[in-house]
């Protein structure tokens, strides 16, 4: 009888064994690369049972009795779902998910507070990934960027200095963005370019439409998003990168290199790049004296990853000698000219020329600018609960910038600002409830710009202190995806007294220790001033299809007024312009509507976007002028200018067509067109036409268009080869603000660029790319619109009928990306 019962008991032992639940774990990798998928969803169908993946890619999942031979559903944005059979058996999975390679599923993280599909937008954003900016060769990021995303211009002051305008809209209303953090390096002057390597970007963003939601002040046009390259699991490898480029239009030379290592836990970054170019050229200016430039980057970063989260330290350093052009000239021979005498004694009229050899050599003159900027910071992203996901950062900035203008006392600098900024920012991700995904947030900066020592004083020393709060929830239900915020923002302003007196030693201005010595000068008077404002967000996206979406979307930004436009009062000498602010400024305020279709078929897509911003308090620079209608003007010709104030309307749409028939493996026909609207809606300037009815720096219709073809080849060493044909076509710009001359009428041009590469299987699973492209094929001679150095100009007439700077003229590149 103990035998049968000894029986039963172990038979019953079994069957409640098999009836218990258990654990499966795995990792989900993409498919196309092998990395490891992040906060990727694994679930059991008809369930509530559910995890994220961390940051390895990896997951473990508790699968109760009743759910074997259920379904595994694995998901992520950006790649295709799989759905894997539950087997008692099976406890370790290994699930790859294939990238969903079209526009319209590209996943984006700027100007959203979680990651999300641009599909799901309603805010227009373009995503410009790797391939693309490694194919094109231009002579900086920004100028790449504007190839590729239209309604995006930059005002240029020579070819390595390009200013992101969105719409019309540029200096402090765009915010530029490094891996998330604000760049910060006195980006409200003309000839402040952006801080950053232009070698090791892996990918950019560009939002077209007010991101005040998510970034507070100084987002009120858009954002320009670059993500670098960072840190991750090389299965303990050294991998690596060499970029190697030459432009032959002002011989520049660029090299870069990048290191990786890592493991699951922790995986480390190396990179740095170096760039020189003399003086650039085109045919009616010959080589454009002091334009050349010398670059040097550098950073690291390390990253630790949990099964939680990930922490990354990261240091970059930028290092840039940069040329600063006047425009003097000869009157007969228009002959570059340089200065050699201060104030009174300087004879613009009777300066030396240029020698050619001076033009054609890597030397630069000693009146240049340095840049330095220096950022260390840490971001962290750690999984909360179930689904929910914290995202912080802390930040250091700083920006040297140094502009040595004067020829009798060279190692003097006109300019020597040196800002220090803090940005902080706290991001909590609720779990999805009901289809519901709600954020909320902090961020802001601290900063403390100071003068030191330095001849010439734009701006005063200040202490600025930004602080927001935020919340946005959207909503997604079978076609629809409904987004809506709202944020608060306050900045506060601050400032001593700020005298300056005569340099017994140079005769200059210096800054005086206090107001009580010889001579002395208030030039900034203290204030100490808060601004605040409250940003609203709301749209929607309906998807018709996989392949069409309908987009809205209703926004107020915010922008508080800059410090130049606030309290300048001083030459800035590498702008070659007096400002003069204004301290009874307000805040502006932007309320603008987006309207869009998208439309991705199997043999082409298509994008329409309409906007109507209206700006209330929009600030502009106008010229001054003294009673006989001439520029104000001081000894060596710089003029002056004020911050004005009014309201503003901006308009526009951006149209994008691409034809790529399945059929035709490879080929592409593409299309892109930006209009843009700007006009000065005070009730001064009603019927003024050119004499102030339109706002400044406004673009003229701008097309795109370009045929290429890419050929996939059977060879074992060639694997592939790419051309591209390209006009690049700009209309005439006569909406201009002509009042007193700040602007000109800008005639249309057109460029044709032709670009070749091929790949090259040199080892194992190594791919070295050569890229070879022509710029301005056919040498066309033109001055854009948003050309700064279109107004560098001391005569009112010239022998050739030619006045100011012209464009870069026909420019042959080769690139090679070697990796290993």
């Amino acid at each position: 009888m103990k035998i049968y019962f000894l029986i039963l008991f172990m038979l019953l032992f079994v069957y409640q064994g098999f009836g218990q639940d258990f654990s499966i774990a795995g990792i989900v990798r993409d498919k196309s690369n092998n990395q490891p998928i992040e906060f990727g969803n694994v679930g059991v169908q008809s369930s509530n049972l559910g995890i994220n993946t961390n940051l390895n890619g990896r997951f473990s999942l508790k699968i109760p009795e009743n759910k074997v031979g259920s379904y595994l559903i694995v998901s992520c944005i950006g790649y295709q779902s799989d759905t894997l059979s539950i087997a008692r058996g099976k406890l370790i999975y290994l699930i790859f998910l294939k990238p969903i390679n079209n526009t319209l599923n590209e996943v984006v993280v700027t100007g959203v507070s979680r990651a999300t599909l641009a599909r799901e937008n309603p805010i227009p954003i373009v995503s410009i990934s790797a391939k693309k900016m490694e194919q094109s060769i231009e002579s900086n990021i920004i100028d790449i960027l504007v190839k590729h995303v239209p309604g995006l211009n930059a005002v240029k002051t020579g070819p390595n200095i390009s200013k992101p305008f969105i719409r019309g809209l540029g200096y402090n209303r765009v915010l530029t963005l490094y891996d998330g953090i604000r760049q910060e390096g006195q980006q409200w002057g003309d000839e402040h370019g952006i801080e950053v390597d232009p070698y090791h970007i892996d990918k950019a963003e560009v939002v077209k439409g007010p991101s005040s939601l998510i970034y507070g002040s100084d987002a009120l046009a858009g954002v320009v998003g670059l993500i670098p390259t960072l840190p991750n699991n090389t299965n303990s490898l050294v991998k690596g990168k060499f970029i190697s480029e030459y432009q032959g239009n002002n011989s520049l030379i660029g090299n870069g290199l990048g290191l990786t290592y890592g493991n699951e836990h922790w995986s480390y970054a190396l990179r740095g790049s170096y760039r020189i170019a003399k003086n650039y050229q085109n045919n009616i200016d010959g080589r454009v004296y002091n334009s050349g430039f010398r670059e040097a980057n550098a950073s690291g970063s390390i990253k630790y990853t949990s099964y939680t989260g990930a922490t990354t330290l990261n240091a970059t350093l930028y290092d840039n000698h940069q040329g600063i052009p006047d425009g003097s000239r000869d009157s007969i021979s228009r002959r570059f000219t340089y200065q050699t005498k201060e104030g009174i004694n300087d004879d613009i009229l009777n300066r030396p020329i240029v020698s050619d050899d001076v033009l054609n050599s890597y030397q630069q003159s000693p009146l240049n600018q340095h840049i330095q900027h220096y950022r260390v910071y840490a971001k962290s992203r750690y999984q909360v609960g179930d689904g929910g996901a914290i995202d912080a950062l802390v930040a250091f900035q700083q920006n040297i910038r140094r502009e040595f203008t004067h020829p009798t006392f060279p190692k003097q600098a006109g300019l020597f600002v040196r800002l220090n900024t803090v940005n902080y920012g706290l991001n909590y991700n609720l779990p999805s409830y009901f289809n519901i995904d709600v954020s909320l947030g902090v961020n802001g900066m601290y900063q403390n710009n100071i003068n030191k020592d330095a001849t010439d004083f734009p701006i005063p020393n200040y202490n600025l202190f930004d602080a927001g709060i935020y919340g946005f929830a959207k909503w997604k239900y079978q076609k629809w995806t409904v987004g809506a915020g709202i944020r608060y923002d306050q900045r506060n302003l601050n400032s001593t007294d700020f005298f300056t007196e005569p340099n017994p030693v140079t005769s200059f201005n210096m800054e005086a220790e206090s107001g009580n010595t010889t001579g002395a000068y208030l030039q900034f008077p203290s204030f100490n001033k808060v601004f605040n404002g409250i940003s609203l967000s709301l749209g929607s996206t309906f998807a018709f299809s996989n392949s069409v979406s309908l987009k809205a979307n209703i926004a107020r930004g915010y922008r508080a007024p800059s410090i130049p436009e606030f309290s300048s009062n001083g030459l800035d000498p590498g702008a070659h312009i007096i400002y003069l602010g204004n301290r009874n400024f307000n805040p502006e305020f932007s309320l603008q509507e987006d309207f869009g279709i998208d439309v991705n078929a199997k043999d082409f897509n298509s994008t329409l976007s309409i906007f109507n911003n209206n700006i209330s308090d929009y600030i502009f620079l106008s010229q001054l002028v003294d009673a006989n209608n001439n520029p104000i003007v001081d000894a060596q010709g710089n003029k002056t200018y004020q911050y004005q104030q009014s309201k503003a309307q901006i308009y526009g749409l951006e149209a994008t067509f691409g034809l790529h028939p399945e059929a035709w493996r490879g080929f592409e026909f593409t299309n892109s067109l930006a209009l843009t609207y700007g006009f000065n809606k005070s009730d001064v300037f009603k019927g003024s036409g050119l004499q102030g009815s339109y706002l400044p720096l406004i673009p003229p219709l701008h097309l795109i268009t370009s045929i290429s073809q890419e050929l996939i080849l059977k060879s074992d060493v060639i694997k592939s080869m790419n051309m591209k044909l390209e006009a690049d076509i700009n209309g005439a710009q006569g909406r201009y603000l002509g009042l007193n001359n700040t602007e000109t009428f800008t005639p249309s041009y057109t460029l044709i660029d032709f670009s070749a590469g091929i790949n090259i299987n040199y080892a194992k699973n190594k791919i070295l790319t050569i890229q070879f492209s022509v710029n301005n094929l056919f040498d066309k001679s033109y001055q854009s619109n948003l050309n700064r150095l279109k107004f560098f100009e001391y005569y009112t007439a010239s022998p050739t009928g030619n006045l100011g700077i012209f464009n870069m003229g026909r420019n042959i590149c080769v690139k090679a990306i070697v990796p290993f």
